[in-house]
């Protein structure tokens, strides 16, 4: 999952991410994600373009991640 994280951060242009996310509640919504960087070892801060805002997300909580390219991706994004 880091290295997936890492192209979208390095090609932010040309790539984001989609994921499964579980929230403290254990609610789970489907997610697409322009990584922008680490927060030490367990979380990443990105801008989510279902919310339209900057959000943290523990590694631990993101299932199914996938890079997508951005060219696919049409704003703003349903959730």
């Amino acid at each position: 999952m880091n290295t997936i994280l890492r192209r979208a951060m390095h090609d932010c242009d040309n790539y984001v991410i989609e994921m499964d996310y579980v929230d403290a509640e254990g609610n789970q919504t489907h997610r697409i994600v322009s990584p922008i960087r680490f927060m030490g070892s367990y979380r990443f801060l990105g801008l989510c373009l279902c919310r339209e805002a900057p959000r943290q997300f523990q590694l631990s909580r993101c299932k199914n991640v996938r890079l997508t390219p951005a060219a696919d991706v049409l704003m703003p994004v349903a959730m």
